[in-house]
């Protein structure tokens, strides 16, 4: 389960027809693959030698509580200083080259699959040290403490040492990587990977409070998002914002995987403060 998708670069021939998957709306966003292409990168302050597809930001009408990157780190670059925020955790999820990650003074190498959560505050570095370059996704939440919870601490991980948990009367065509358990208070996010085989679904439309980014990572599906269905494959990124209904159907021939974002166990905020940054 080592093949991730990574969006493609460079541009469509000029002869190519403007028909294509991408919309926005109120409800959810579909970015597919064949729009992360070189004109829509930026670079980072801090960051050397990389580029970077900004999927989602908090932003009015958007994303409201967190900003999905994926990087592209070319070989002998990185960041010795690369987050801005200091209260803001963290998720890198590493899908093609391998990356050296130094957190608290000691340094693991990360390839393909490889997972590390960041909370705020944490001392770290990040390098491409071998030829040729590396994609990863940098997931960022601004950190909400909870009285009484101790903040959590950074790990290290991966996606192969991960087994995945097949979810209740699926038959296993259903299942979720958690890298955090869910009861764990102190974590205000999840950034796990579900997997259906295929034929596998959402049997039914989940409407709830978490907000999801939602990045394909394998195979294709047929979602629905809100009051449509829409096709989605490998390289394509998703927003829905809270309570926009949701359901799939994974279509084969192999697995569908995504990388998926949520906000989770704390109260929810009221009046003002719920649009503070």
């Amino acid at each position: 389960m080592s093949d991730y998708a990574n969006p493609p670069g460079g541009l469509p021939p000029q002869t190519a027809l403007h028909t294509g998957r991408a919309v926005f709306t109120e409800a959810y966003a579909v970015i597919p693959r064949g729009v992360m292409r070189d004109i829509v990168t930026s670079n980072l302050p801090g960051w050397a030698g990389t580029r970077a597809w900004i999927l989602a930001r908090p932003l009015s009408g958007f994303a409201e509580t967190f900003a999905h990157l994926v990087l592209e780190i070319a070989s002998h670059g990185g960041a010795t200083a690369p987050e801005p925020d200091p209260g803001a955790e963290a998720v890198i999820f590493v899908t093609g080259g391998a990356v050296w990650l130094r957190v608290a003074g000691k340094e693991h190498e990360l390839g393909p699959g490889g997972y590390a959560y960041l909370p705020p505050g944490t001392d770290w570095q990040i390098r491409n040290g071998a030829e040729g370059p590396a994609q990863l996704h940098w997931i960022r939440k601004r950190y909400e403490p909870a009285p009484g919870v101790a903040p959590p601490t950074p790990f290290v991980t991966s996606d192969q040492e991960v087994p995945a948990e097949p979810m209740p009367d699926t038959d296993g065509r259903w299942a979720t990587t958690r890298f955090v358990e869910p009861d764990d208070m102190s974590h205000d996010m999840h950034v796990n990977i579900v997997t259906f085989q295929p034929g596998g679904s959402i049997p039914f439309e989940e409407t709830h409070v978490m907000e999801h980014g939602l990045y394909v990572l394998q195979g294709k599906a047929v979602y629905r998002l809100n009051r449509d269905w829409v096709e989605v494959e490998a390289g394509d990124f998703l927003w829905l914002r809270a309570f926009c209904p949701q359901a799939c159907v994974a279509a084969g021939p192999g697995p569908f995987r995504y990388l998926l974002y949520k906000d989770v166990n704390r109260h929810p905020l009221l009046g003002a403060a719920a649009g503070s940054p």
